[in-house]
């Protein structure tokens, strides 16, 4: 039992009180319209659970490079299984469509964590974007997989250029996060953000979770629309950049 001399005595310290959620969702670093309202808000119940089990940023970091390439895994080595009907496309898809958000959310957890507790370093920041870079490889290999496996005329040029504009969005998050960072459309309304959702990263893998789920033979169109949509915007960013850069 406490004494009431320890109880009362106002030169102690009260203990610091545990970030909370609320603490960890505000410093996400957003993502999008989707990825706001459901990947950074599980990133802040993942950064408090791990915060209670003093695990490092890091830890999560790993976390995601290992959950993402596994679930990868899976759905590169079920996808002729899946494409010849030996294998149902249901539970595959499901775990990719689950696997890869709790992946994303494990992403969003370690930079929360990081900024909260004052964790963050230029290590860190290198190992969270090279296993980023390593776990969108695998994603991109199980979805060319797919492709591959269910229309097996699918064009290898066309698997190229998919794996290639893929990670325009990655690169292009990294290079805003310094402080040269600009945007094309600044504008934060609700018609913009909702048309922004092509390029968010939650919103992504949820549809391609989705197609692997109910439809794998339509995952070649999907290759096909992102393959246009990030060329797109790869062409769209240099023009943008190259005019700033004429004007000095």
């Amino acid at each position: 039992m406490t004494t009431p001399s320890h109880s009362a005595d106002p030169t102690r310290t009260p203990p610091a009180t545990a970030p909370t959620v609320a603490d960890y969702y505000a410093v996400n670093r957003g993502g999008g319209l989707f990825s706001e309202a459901v990947s950074q808000r599980l990133g802040a119940h993942i950064a408090v659970a791990a915060h209670k089990r003093r695990l490092a940023p890091t830890v999560l970091t790993a976390g995601n490079l290992g959950l993402s390439c596994l679930v990868s895994f899976v759905v590169v080595a079920a996808a002729h299984r899946v494409a010849t009907d030996q294998v149902w496309a249901w539970p595959i898809g499901l775990l990719a469509l689950l696997g890869w958000q709790a992946a994303y959310a494990l992403d969003c957890a370690d930079g929360q964590l990081a900024r909260v507790t004052g964790q963050t370093s230029a290590a860190g920041a290198r190992v969270d974007v090279l296993c980023d870079v390593a776990a969108q490889i695998a994603l991109v290999s199980a979805l060319a997989a797919t492709a591959a496996a269910q229309v097996p005329e699918t064009p290898a040029w066309l698997l190229a250029a998919f794996a290639g504009t893929w990670m325009v969005n990655l690169v292009t998050s990294v290079m805003q996060s310094g402080p040269q960072a600009a945007s094309m459309v600044t504008s934060t309304s609700l018609p913009v953000r909702v048309v922004k959702l092509v390029r968010d990263f939650g919103a992504v893998i949820a549809l391609a979770g989705v197609v692997l789920t109910v439809a794998p033979q339509w995952t070649v169109w999907l290759i096909a629309a992102f393959t246009l949509i990030n060329g797109a915007f790869l062409a769209a960013s240099i023009a943008f950049s190259g005019r700033a850069a004429l004007r000095g």
